[in-house]
């Protein structure tokens, strides 16, 4: 197959990406059968979300840098090989532990995202990156949504079991597909793997975000959540310390101070925190019995189909956006994603007692996730060395999933601080936490307004260059360049080979 040819690489990439995506919210719906089938405790069961995200969280930077140094397709591979492995590995569990291992093994498959960006902007034409890293930014938000409605069908039809059959039989065929079609990246970085930073990364990822997770059952003033933030600070201070000194550092901190970069990642904090906590709270607000003051009694299936305007509008404002910001620019979509996902979140705080109006919301945040996170993945490819594009993107959705696991644990105390008799929350602890996650959506659009605007070389003034263009990204890879050069003479700079 000629290289110019990407319609079957771009497919490999969005299906390996939307699968992963899928698996982060298609099991929360069934912990509960979950449980019961594998005769559990509620408190072991949640570490069948808790370890995905762990995993996710460590091999998304590093498999990213990986695949910059040796290679993105046979990186690639691997990783899909994983998760292929992971959902064969959980479909057949025969405990809930074996079931917990292969969440761990498929969470490396975070590392899909930053790849996939990396293939795109290495092997298609620099006119057509912008819209493609829209495009597969849609299909990862899409994702999500697609877990949450699938969820209760597949498991009412059949079993939970086939939450992992399914992706078995894609994640396969994707696999056979990009080992014959999809070529092997030109740019590699010199250097080698700094194996100190990345367990120093690691060890205060996973001390930051298991309190966080973990906060509700151990309690927030407990020794070990205290104990795990302070390892957390500890190790964090360790590893920058590490990675300004290091000759070959696993993320180049001088990539991560980049204005452009620093702005987009203080966003993508905040708007995750916002965007995965309404996933995580609202199914279990539409759920509520009436009897509570609010809700509606829905099914698992039923507020999956709720959230159905949610998905729709991901996957519609993410390809949109690819036309759109050659007009408008990223800036300008990331500012109005947020502001969207603000809007739609202070609407569900005041007006939550119709169905028809969690369709609205749902609808409205939505479009607000989809154009947010193409933006995102178009400013950070756009604004980093393409030896870079793997652990910028990597830290990029990491940030995001910090933003995402601290937004759900503060929502998470306002919703379950006070109970009615009942044991069901107060109809006050979900407005207040609508009201703080809108809260922090504004303060997303506030910060990608810091976001520096580039101009073209010779273009109209205040039109934004195309991802891998412009005379930014190139001033930017001198410095970078004297620590990793690129191999075998391969052009320096962003600009993709199509």
């Amino acid at each position: 197959m000629p290289r110019t040819s990407t319609r079957l690489t771009f497919a490999v990439l969005a299906t390996g990406a939307g699968v992963f995506s899928m698996l982060q919210s298609l099991i929360a719906p069934a912990l509960p059968t979950v449980q019961h089938a594998l005769h559990t405790s509620q408190s072991t069961v949640t570490w069948v979300m808790t370890a995905y995200l762990l995993s996710a969280s460590v091999f998304t930077p590093i498999l990213g840098r990986v695949g910059d140094l040796i290679g993105k397709k046979r990186t690639l591979v691997a990783v899909l090989l994983a998760v292929l492995a992971g959902c064969l590995l959980a479909a057949l569990a025969p405990s809930i532990g074996v079931l917990i291992v292969a969440r761990v093994v498929q969470g490396v498959g975070g590392a899909l995202f930053p790849l996939s960006f990396g293939i795109i902007r290495d092997e298609f034409a620099p006119s057509r990156v912008p819209g493609s890293i829209s495009n597969l930014s849609a299909v990862i938000a899409a994702g999500g949504g697609v877990g949450m409605v699938a969820a209760g069908p597949i498991v009412s039809a059949l079993d939970y079991r086939w939450l992992f059959w399914i992706p078995v039989a894609i994640v396969a065929a994707a696999t056979l597909i990009a080992v014959r079609y999809v070529p092997e990246s030109p740019r590699r970085t010199g250097g080698r793997v700094n194996w100190s930073g990345a367990v120093l990364l690691s060890g205060w990822l996973v001390a930051l975000l298991l309190p966080l997770s973990q906060a509700g059952v151990w309690g927030w003033g407990s020794a070990r959540v205290v104990g795990l933030f302070a390892l957390a600070a500890v190790l964090f201070a360790l590893w920058l310390t590490g990675e300004a000194r290091s000759r070959t550092p696993l993320i180049d901190l001088r990539v991560m101070r980049l204005p452009a970069v620093w702005t987009t990642n203080l966003a993508a904090l905040l708007f995750g925190a916002g965007m995965y906590a309404i996933w995580s709270f609202l199914p279990g607000f539409v759920q509520t019995p009436s009897a509570a003051g609010y809700g509606f009694g829905a099914s698992v299936t039923a507020s999956g189909l709720l959230m159905l305007p949610m998905l729709l509008a991901m996957f519609v404002s993410g390809v949109l956006s690819g036309r759109l910001e050659p007009r408008l620019g990223a800036k300008a979509l990331l500012v109005s994603g947020a502001a969207f996902g603000a809007v739609a979140l202070a609407f569900l705080a005041l007006w939550h007692d119709a169905q028809w109006q969690i369709a609205v919301v749902a609808g409205l945040f939505g479009f607000g996730i989809g154009l947010a996170f193409a933006s995102m993945a178009n400013l950070i490819v756009g604004s980093v060395p393409a030896e870079q594009t793997g652990a910028a993107t990597g830290m990029n959705a990491n940030i995001r999933t910090i933003g995402g696991s601290i937004g759900a644990a503060v929502t998470g105390v306002l919703v379950t601080g006070r109970l009615q008799p009942s044991g069901l929350p107060y109809e006050s602890g979900y407005t207040h936490g609508f009201t703080l996650l809108a809260v922090l959506c504004l303060a997303a659009a506030l910060a990608a307004l810091l976001v520096p605007v580039r101009r073209a070389a010779g273009g109209p003034a205040g039109k934004a260059p195309r991802a891998g263009s412009g005379p930014t990204a190139p001033q930017l890879t001198e410095p970078v360049r004297s620590v990793r050069p690129v191999e075998s003479g391969d052009p320096v700079g962003p600009t993709p080979r199509g």
